[in-house]
């Protein structure tokens, strides 16, 4: 379940806390390990992660570490400031950066990706149960990486057993729904010369 600032403060609406900008969201601690997200200027409490997940976001890293992605261009929770009406940061499950971002994060005192910075080069997200979660995967993010230039991105869905590829091309992003025992359709992976098929991923539930 996501939570709001709101509600965790029990605050209703009428008397809810101004929106937040970057720098106030930069400074933000309330004295827990509470992981956060910034969706439209306000805070949303990130649901635990299930083992599930754990184990698919664990396997994907362990694969493109292997498959010669150097450590250095893979993170699992490393925050995005993406584009929009207000200030969002998400905080995708696994990205791949490209050499030219990580030497543009070199010393950051924080695992952030400004709006400055180049995009990484692939996003990928596991998919958890709830609406919320689906509908926020699906059609907010998407149109948020697609945005910030995101050249793809990975929708993992244990629930419904299927993978999403979103391939940036002039702009915009080409979809591709996997099934199966089908390979995944990734440019990164061509480079990679590696194959990778929706069961390998899915197996791990």
């Amino acid at each position: 379940m996501t939570d709001t600032f709101e509600a965790r403060w029990g605050l209703s609406e009428e008397i809810a806390p101004p929106l937040m900008s970057l720098e106030d969201f930069l400074n933000y601690d309330d004295g827990t390990d509470t992981l956060y997200e910034l969706e439209d200027g306000r805070l949303r409490v990130m649901t635990v992660e299930s083992e599930l997940n754990r184990l698919i976001t664990s396997f994907l890293f362990a694969y493109f570490l292997q498959s010669g992605i150097p450590f250095s261009q893979l993170t699992m929770k490393t925050e995005v400031a993406v584009s929009g009406m207000r200030t969002t940061v998400r905080l995708p499950d696994l990205l791949v950066l490209t050499e030219e971002l990580v030497t543009a994060m070199a010393g950051s005192r924080r695992s952030l990706i400004t709006l400055e910075m180049p995009p990484p080069q692939l996003a990928i997200e596991v998919v958890s149960p709830g609406r919320e979660n689906t509908e926020r995967d699906y059609r907010y993010k998407r149109s948020q990486y697609q945005a910030r230039g995101i050249s793809e991105y990975w929708i993992v869905d244990p629930i419904q057993q299927q993978i999403t590829v979103l391939s940036l091309i002039a702009g915009l992003y080409e979809e591709a729904i996997l099934r199966g025992e089908e390979g995944i359709a990734s440019p990164l992976l061509e480079e990679l010369g590696g194959t990778l098929t929706v069961m390998q991923i899915l197996a791990q539930s």
